[in-house]
C-alpha cells in the first residue's frame, strides 16, 4: 500500500554544508500492517514522515500510497495524522478545535457534531471539552491531538510520538486504540522512541540511523536475545546469589542476573527454587527489540 523506493532527501542551506537526512531508504508497507520506525534523535524519522505526507519531496527515489504520489493521495483520500508537536491557537476551545479540524479533514457538516462527540468520548475529554487549549495539560492536549487524528475513517494513519506526555493509563489505552484501528485495508505507521511500545503495537519495526535503514525487525519472529534478566523474589535472595554469583540487587528490590541462554537460566533458577528461593517474576533486562536497536545503532 505504501512504497518507499530508494528514497533520499538532502537539505541544502544557503550557507554551510549540505545535510543528507535520508539516504537510499526502501520499504514496502502492506494494507493491514502496523509498522513502527525507531532511531536516535536526528536519524531521519521526521523527514521520512514529512515526505510520506507530501510536505517534502524526495531529492531522489520516489514514494507512493496506493499507486498515487503522497500529496495526491492525501488530497483525494485524506490521512489520519498526529504530529510530534501540534500547534493550535491557544484561545480555541477543545471541542471547537475538533469542529474546525473536522472541516479541514472533510467531515460532512451533517456528521460533524456526532464525530466530535465520539472523539471527545473516545479520548476521555468530556470534562475538558469547553476549556481553552492554553488551559489544557500536556497530556490532555496530546489526547486532543489523538482525537483529531481519528476524526475520519482513513485508510492510512500516521502517528509521530503518539504517547508523548500521556500518563501510563492513557499510554496503555493507546494500545487499545491501535487494536481497534487495525483492519485489512488500513496501513498504520508509528514513529516512537518508546521501544516497548513499538514492540507491543507493531508487526514490524524499522530501525534507522544517520538517514539509512539499519534493519527491519519482524516482531513475531524476533528471538529472545537477552543474557541479562530481572528476577523478583518474595524469599530466598541468598539462594539466588548462590546460584548466580554475579547477581546484583537493583534499586527497586529486584535482582539482575546473567545467564548465557534460557536453558542455563532455567537450570540455575530451578536449583535456587529447590533450595528455598521464591520467584515472583522473571523478565529480560532488555527486550529483543531493545537488543536489536542497540546492536544496529552501535554498528
Amino acid at each position: 500500500m505504501i512504497s518507499f523506493r530508494g528514497v533520499g532527501r538532502t537539505y541544502r542551506p544557503w550557507f554551510g554544508k549540505a545535510v543528507r537526512a535520508v539516504d537510499d531508504f526502501s520499504l514496502e508497507i502492506g494494507a493491514g500492517e502496523v509498522v513502527g520506525i525507531a532511531g536516535p534523535n536526528g536519524a531521519g524519522k521526521t523527514t521520512l514522515i514529512a515526505m510520506l505526507l507530501g510536505f517534502l519531496a524526495p531529492t531522489n527515489g520516489d514514494i507512493s500510497i496506493a499507486g498515487l504520489a503522497p500529496r495526491a493521495f492525501v488530497e483525494r483520500f485524506g490521512v489520519g495524522y498526529l504530529p510530534e508537536l501540534m500547534a493550535l491557537p491557544t484561545f480555541w476551545r477543545a471541542d471547537d478545535a475538533l469542529r474546525r479540524l473536522g472541516v479541514l479533514a472533510g467531515v460532512p457538516p451533517a456528521e460533524r457534531e456526532g464525530v466530535v462527540a465520539r472523539g471527545v468520548e473516545r479520548l476521555g475529554l468530556d470534562e475538558h471539552r469547553r476549556k481553552r487549549i492554553k488551559a489544557l495539560s500536556k497530556g490532555n492536549f496530546q489526547r486532543l491531538g489523538l482525537a483529531q487524528a481519528l476524526l475520519c475513517d482513513n485508510d492510512v494513519m500516521v502517528f509521530d510520538e503518539p504517547t508523548h506526555g500521556l500518563d501510563p493509563l492513557w499510554a496503555d489505552h493507546f494500545q487499545d486504540i491501535v487494536g481497534e484501528l487495525r483492519r485489512p485495508g488500513r496501513a498504520i505507521f508509528i514513529a516512537s522512541h518508546n521501544l516497548d511500545e513499538l514492540e507491543r503495537l507493531c508487526d514490524r519495526v524499522v530501525i534507522i540511523d544517520h538517514g539509512r535503514m539499519q534493519r527491519v525487525v519482524n516482531i513475531a519472529d524476533a528471538d529472545v536475545a537477552a543474557t541479562a534478566w530481572v528476577v523478583r523474589l518474595t524469599a530466598g535472595a541468598d539462594q539466588l546469589a548462590a546460584h548466580f554469583p554475579s547477581c546484583e540487587q537493583l534499586s527497586d528490590g529486584s535482582w539482575l542476573v546473567r545467564a548465557m541462554d534460557l536453558d542455563a537460566l532455567n537450570r540455575a533458577l530451578g536449583a535456587a527454587i529447590v533450595a528455598g528461593a521464591r520467584v515472583a517474576a522473571v523478565a529480560p533486562h532488555e527486550s529483543s527489540l531493545e537488543h536489536q536497536f542497540r546492536e544496529a545503532v552501535r554498528r
